[in-house]
Formats: C-alpha cells, sequence, structure tokens
C-alpha cells in the first residue's frame, strides 16, 4: 500500500470506512499491547545501553532512587539514607518486604553486586568506583558505602534514567561479567519477565508481579509508586511504520511509541486515536565517530564531516517538511535548559564548506579512505540519518559501506573493537533524549575517557577536565561556565556530529489512560478500559 493511500486509510479506521480488529473485551482490558521504537534483542540494562533495553529493563527491575520529572532522585527501593558529617560515607537503608520475582528477598548484597556491575559501565558509576574504600551490607536491609572524598551527586548516579541505570538484581546474577550478557532476568520491579514467550527482535511479554510493593507516593517518572493497572503489557515489534499506524488506527494494537510525522495527520483525524508528542525535551541526533581506527581517529577528519554537514539534511530527512518538529543546534546539550551553551559551535552554524572539508580530509592523508557506516533498517530516524550520511561521506571522497541490520544487531556491533575490515565499524547513528543532555551528570555520549568512554571510545584531556569542574562547581554560575567550555572542547575534538533537535510524536487509543510525556515511556499508572 502506497503511503498516501495507507494515510487515508488510518484516519478512515476511526470513522467506521474500515473494519477495526475486534479483541475479546475481557482479555483486552487486562492487556497493554505496546509497540516499541525497535524490537527487544536483550535485556540486559547494564551490558546494552539501547533505549528500548532500558524501557523494558525498567518494567523488571527497580533502583534504590528514582528521578522525578524535575529531575530530583527520591527513595525508592531504598527507605532512606543518612550521609556522615564529612560527606565521605553513606548508610543506605532498604525498604521492608522486597522480593524478587523468584520468590527471594532483596539483599544488602543483592545491591552491592548489582552496584559492582553497573560501576564498571557507567560513566558516573565509574566515577564512583574510582572513590570507592568499601561497599558493603553489613546486614539484609542495610548498604554501606565508604568513599575516599565526597561525591554529592552519589543519588542523581543511583536514580538517574539514563542508560545504564543503576537496576538491582539478584546478587547470582549480578556476579555475571558486565560486558557478558546475563543469561535469566530475574527482575525486582513491578513486572515480570515471561521469557517462555520471548520471541527476540520482535515479541516480549511482561506480567505484573503481584508481590511488588509500590510506593506510597504518586508515580512521577522513575519516583513513586510505579503501580500497574494491567495484567500484562505486551510489546510488539513493527518495524514498518506504516503498518503500526495502521495497527493502532484499527485497535489491533494500543500505544505506539513512536509515530512518523507524516502519519501523524491521519491519525489525528481518527476519533479513536490520541496522538502527542512524546518527550517536550525532543532528542539530539547524532553521527557517532570510531575514534580507534582510521579515518576518524585523526581530529581533522571528524571536524571536516562537521564542516560539511547540514544539519537541516538530516532534520528533513527524519521529520519531512514539517519544521515546527526540529531545529539547528550548535550544541551537544538541550536547548531552553539552565545549562545550555553554544561556546565553540560555529563549526555547524556557520556556512557550510564541503570544499574546505575536503582540503582538510587531504591535508590529513585520508582521501578516498574505506569506512563502513552501520544503519539501523528497522528504526525510521536511523535509517534516514543513515542514507544522508552515506551520500555526504562518498561527496567528501570516502568509499562507503553500509551495513544495513536491525538496531539490535547495530547494537551488538558498534561494541566491537576490531578493525572496520575484521568485522568492527566506522560510524553509526543514534539519538540522545533531551533529558539525557540537559547536564553532564548521566550524559554517557559526551565523555571522552577512551577504555571507559562510550561506543566509539574517544578521548580528550580537556574534555575530561571540564566534566570534572562541573562535577565540583557549587552554584549554578560555575555549573554553565564549565559546561560552556565542555561544549568548546567537544567541538573542538568533534567526539560526534550533532545532526540536530527533534520531536516525536506517539500514539495511542482512546480508551487508554494515564499516557505521560518524558524521556522514556512510563507503564505504571496506565489503565485500559
Amino acid at each position: 500500500m502506497r503511503r498516501r493511500a495507507l494515510i487515508t486509510a488510518v484516519a478512515a479506521a476511526g470513522l467506521g470506512l474500515a473494519a477495526p480488529a475486534v479483541h475479546a473485551q475481557s482479555s483486552a482490558a487486562r492487556t497493554l499491547r505496546f509497540v516499541p521504537q525497535a524490537g527487544l534483542a536483550s535485556l540486559d540494562p547494564i551490558w546494552g545501553t539501547q533505549y528500548v533495553v532500558r524501557n523494558a529493563a525498567a518494567l523488571v527491575w527497580d533502583m534504590l532512587y528514582g528521578v522525578d520529572s524535575r529531575f530530583r532522585p527520591q527513595p525508592q527501593m531504598a527507605e532512606g539514607h543518612m550521609v556522615s558529617d564529612d560527606g565521605r560515607v553513606w548508610t543506605i537503608r532498604l525498604r521492608e518486604g522486597l522480593r524478587f520475582h523468584d520468590g527471594e528477598p532483596v539483599r544488602g548484597e543483592d545491591v552491592v553486586a548489582s552496584l559492582e556491575r553497573w560501576m564498571v559501565r557507567d560513566p558516573m558509576g565509574q566515577m564512583v568506583r574510582a572513590l570507592r574504600q568499601d561497599l558493603a551490607a553489613p546486614d539484609d536491609r542495610t548498604i554501606r558505602l565508604a568513599l575516599s572524598a565526597p561525591y554529592p551527586k552519589l543519588l542523581h548516579a543511583l536514580g538517574k534514567q539514563s542508560a545504564p541505570c543503576a537496576f538491582i538484581m539478584p546478587e547470582r546474577l549480578a556476579r555475571t561479567d558486565p560486558f557478558t550478557p546475563i543469561a535469566e532476568a530475574v527482575g525486582s520491579g513491578p513486572m515480570r519477565f515471561r521469557a517462555d514467550l520471548w520471541e527476540p527482535g520482535r515479541r516480549a511479554v511482561f506480567e505484573r508481579f503481584p508481590r511488588y510493593q509500590p510506593r506510597p507516593e504518586p508515580a512521577d517518572w522513575l519516583a513513586g509508586g510505579k503501580r500497574i493497572e494491567v495484567e500484562t503489557i505486551e510489546w510488539q515489534a513493527m518495524p514498518d511504520p506504516d503498518a503500526a499506524a495502521a495497527a493502532v488506527a484499527s485497535g489491533e494494537v494500543d500505544w505506539l511509541e513512536a509515530v512518523l510525522p507524516d502519519l501523524a495527520p491521519g491519525l489525528k483525524r481518527n476519533r479513536s486515536v490520541s496522538v502527542g508528542i512524546a518527550d517536550p525535551m525532543g532528542s539530539i541526533g547524532s553521527l557517532r565517530f570510531n575514534h580507534l581506527h582510521p579515518p576518524f581517529d585523526d581530529v581533522r577528519v571528524r571536524r571536516a564531516v562537521a564542516m560539511a554537514l547540514d544539519q537541516q539534511d538530516y532534520m528533513r530527512a527524519v521529520i519531512g517538511a514539517d519544521d515546527v518538529l526540529w531545529r539547528r543546534i550548535p550544541s551537544f546539550f538541550t536547548p531552553d535548559t539552565p545549562l545550555y551553551a553554544e561556546t565553540g559551535g560555529e563549526i555547524l552554524s556557520g556556512p557550510r564548506d564541503p570544499e574546505g572539508a575536503r582540503r582538510l580530509i587531504a591535508e590529513a592523508g585520508r582521501q578516498g579512505s574505506e569506512v563502513v557506516l552501520l544503519k539501523a533498517t528497522d528504526l525510521a530516524p536511523l535509517k534516514a540519518m543513515a542514507e544522508v550520511s552515506e551520500t555526504l561521506l562518498a561527496a567528501l571522497g570516502f568509499r562507503v559501506e553500509v551495513a544495513a541490520m536491525s538496531w539490535g544487531e547495530v547494537a551488538e556491533r558498534r561494541a566491537r573493537k576490531d578493525p572496520p575490515s575484521q568485522g568492527g565499524w566506522n560510524l553509526f547513528h543514534t539519538w540522545h533524549a533531551g533529558a539525557d543532555c540537559a547536564t553532564p551528570a548521566a550524559y554517557s555520549a559526551i565523555r571522552a575517557n577512551g577504555e571507559d568512554a562510550w561506543f566509539g571510545w574517544p578521548r580528550d584531556e580537556a574534555i575530561e577536565r571540564a566534566v570534572a569542574e562541573w562535577f565540583a562547581a557549587e552554584d549554578i554560575a560555575t555549573e554553565r561556565a564549565a559546561v560552556a567550555r565542555l561544549n568548546e572542547a567537544s567541538m573542538a575534538f568533534m567526539t560526534w556530529v550533532p545532526t540536530g533537535l527533534f520531536l516525536s510524536y506517539q500514539a495511542w487509543r482512546r480508551n487508554v489512560a494515564g499516557i505521560g510525556k518524558g524521556p522514556m515511556p512510563f507503564f505504571w499508572g496506565v489503565s485500559k478500559a
């Protein structure tokens, strides 16, 4: 079916002109059918940092703390905590009655093992790990962390929404090597994962865990009472966005995490469907370089790509003609947030200079280099951005090999440090939620700490020095100055190239209530009539 014909059919489905799929009412009310942004190919939230993995993990595992919509960490599994006068010893007390899905109680030793595994992979966790003198469980409900120096942002680290989150697992799973996927998903959160029904990359089923004890406060992002109002949540991957839109229009599914902009008008005309912006803070598109191998191990080549890249090309490919849904950003940070800075961003905001870019590539001796571009074919924004990059890189004189695969396969391959000719890679596209890019606190992609950095493994002392200055800042003015230096250093080093900020639609059936806005889909409080 052609796109325009499908848009008409999507609208007609809500006007009585197309026959909707019918489900038994009793079953429909108990099951929420959700279409995620991509297929769920892994369920280890420490080994894999994809948003889709984080989103599923938030159903299965809980956290000691969770950030609310004002980015304040609130007690979650924790009953509370005490901090020594010198700020170096934290004592956290667990709530009573916490259980894993296998019926075993959540113990202090489980928390210790979970945090130790998380610390290896998470940038904030790595900071905690560098300061750690002791991490132990004096008893089953107590965790004691002794540091060599104060770390005032510890609760932000434990409660942040950016991947990898500090999810609490049974000790036997948490002792798994952080670079090896866990063998099973036994959680501490509100939903139990049905491994027997899992079709990796296609379908995942979660059942309400009756022994979960939600907090009494109202739910707010990752904080408060995570009360599940349905019995089952079924994730159905639909790589074809047209088919996904038709499915929510007909009632085959209840909620789409992402809707292509040109499909939104048809869905808005459907009386049975609601459409809205998923996250008002938007997402920052990213062209990510591998810094370990030529040609992008040379800063001149990375900057050359930035000189030639036009964010409008990428955003029009992702969004289409609706310019209201995107904006240029000469920054690595989220616009309209307190720390936003454009210092050093002239390389992205000034006139495009492809000729200058080609001269810079020649100066580096990298003209005609072969590059491997990973292209996720099942995520429309990433597929669109990769196609723009393929054209751009070819115009700059590179010989481009496009490795087309699913987003799950991209996630596996991007973790490889092998040369591109031996199964590695040079570039891939992703995006970062605006909530993750508002401050350096949980911003994994901004770091440049070499082997411990996010995929691409950049290393730059000026960037790391600016990050440290922000963490040490004691007032907002000092934080802003540190972020300005961080943006300037990141632009000079060109860790990766921001391809613009864009907003995304979500859609849901009108008989579904409680769907909110934020950097991830929050399922607690969502009900279905």
